[in-house]
């Protein structure tokens, strides 16, 4: 018994509403290089926090240069204080140069993707 389901003309007029489907839903992006708005949304905000963080990062790594040369100068001799300044010194200077690595990471992966 033949239905409806498996006769060529019922194939025939899938496979064109599937073409049709493909060609209004697939191909304007592609052909038209066009970026989905909540991707060019999320990259905007990933850029300005990554500006934010160096603009914060200099600041913040001078500050704790600063304090621990302080610890330091006034330890008066107290062994304990002048090891904790210069981790501290230490670990802000290590901090900062994570910091700008990664921004130069970040920008030869961009400059390598386009």
């Amino acid at each position: 018994m033949k239905t409806i389901y498996h006769s060529k003309k019922f194939r025939f007029i899938i496979l064109i509403l599937c073409l049709f489907f493909l060609c209004f839903t697939l191909f304007p992006i592609c052909s038209y290089g066009a970026t989905p708005k909540i991707v060019k949304i999320a990259e905007d905000a990933f850029e300005d926090i990554e500006k934010w963080l160096l603009t914060i990062s200099t600041p913040a790594a001078a500050v704790a240069v600063v304090t621990g040369l302080f610890i330091q100068k006034f330890s008066f001799g107290d062994e304990e204080r002048i090891r904790t300044g210069k981790k501290l010194v230490k670990s802000a200077l290590f901090c900062y140069a994570f910091v700008l690595g990664t921004d130069l990471v970040l920008a030869a992966i961009k400059a390598l993707v386009k």
